[in-house]
């Protein structure tokens, strides 16, 4: 069976930056099941396994715009550390989910000055061309509930 909408697949990878480095990788655990056509996965890893079949391994690099997008320097900003009540003690990396005007979105310390934190909405990956290493393990057709919900089960 060939990968195409509501077909889920299950795919072992291993993800790297163009400098080598491994980002995430499916190796030593169960592969990733997603469900083809819904958008759970970046949206030119899915472009690219559409018609694969199990077995088929492939190369795929996805550009920033078909993965987390660009970074946009407007989605970092300095705010109150009063805004951080309850959190004894703030530092580079810590993640917190925000109200935006586009609803809930996660934010990252990058710096903690005084009574100033600043901190990136942007996705960590953003800006980021991506490898990936892929194998199809398996396809199959979507259960009308997988399809329903949106996501493998």
């Amino acid at each position: 069976m060939q990968i195409a909408k509501d077909t889920v697949v299950s795919i072992d990878y291993t993800l790297k930056d163009d400098d080598g480095s491994v980002l995430d990788s499916s190796e030593g655990k169960q592969p990733l099941s997603y469900l083809h056509g819904s958008g759970n996965i970046i949206p030119g890893l899915e472009q690219a396994l559409e018609g694969k079949a199990p077995g088929d391994e492939l190369n795929v690099r996805v550009e920033p715009a078909d993965a987390y997008g660009e970074r946009r320097e407007e989605l970092q900003q300095a705010v109150p550390k009063n805004l951080f009540e309850g959190v004894d003690e703030l530092q580079p990396g810590m993640q917190f989910q925000a109200q935006g005007d586009g609803g809930t979105q996660i934010v990252t310390v990058v710096d903690v000055e005084d009574d100033q934190v600043t901190v990136d909405a942007n996705h960590p990956m953003a800006g980021v061309a991506l490898n990936f290493d892929v194998k199809v393990v398996d396809v199959r057709d979507a259960t009308d509930e997988e399809r329903e919900h949106g996501h493998a089960h």
